[in-house]
């Protein structure tokens, strides 16, 4: 027996509450982790560390050519007019460098938090439609994920550059 849809809607009802929800949950989401201070980023957490596996973010080159391709994704700030612009760096001094690479991090936990709520859409829409928006926030979010985790270890290896250079002059 399914329990899910708990209510049953129209096609144009279930197609407009859709693209409601999922509009709320991608703006709210970004708000609130726009609204985050800096420093919560600054942390190395576990979530944000290249695994060995991704062999410093190469593997995502490798497996899904993420240079052809990652500057046709659109920047978060132009959409909400908050937050740190991705696209190009703010310049290239150390601190332009770090906040860079705190934005990264703050971009990627917001893309990871966007995915779960994809689980609500059950509720509402029938099973194939739920399976459906599951593959919406994957495909939406997997992406902005991956060019986080295929920059974030060349940012680093620039950063370690620069700290150096600071030292040795």
């Amino acid at each position: 027996m399914n329990i899910f849809p708990i209510f049953t809607l129209t096609p144009l009802a279930l197609l407009t509450v859709n693209i409601l929800a999922w509009g709320f949950i991608h703006i709210s989401l970004s708000l609130l982790l726009a609204s985050l201070p800096l420093r919560w980023f600054k942390n190395d957490s576990h979530l944000y560390q290249s695994k060995k596996w991704e062999k410093n973010g190469e593997l995502w080159q490798w497996l899904v050519k993420v240079r052809q391709w990652k500057h046709k994704i659109p920047d978060g700030k132009h959409i909400i007019s908050k937050g740190y612009e991705k696209q190009n760096l703010q310049g290239v001094s150390l601190s332009d460098l770090e906040v860079f690479l705190y934005e990264s991090r703050r971009a990627e936990l917001t893309h990871w938090l966007s995915i779960p709520p994809a689980c609500l859409f059950f509720i509402w829409n029938p099973i194939w439609a739920g399976w459906v928006m599951i593959a919406y926030a994957l495909i939406f979010n997997l992406p902005i994920i991956i060019v986080q985790r295929y920059n974030r270890p060349r940012l680093i290896r620039l950063i370690a550059l620069k700290k150096c250079r600071k030292t040795v002059y």
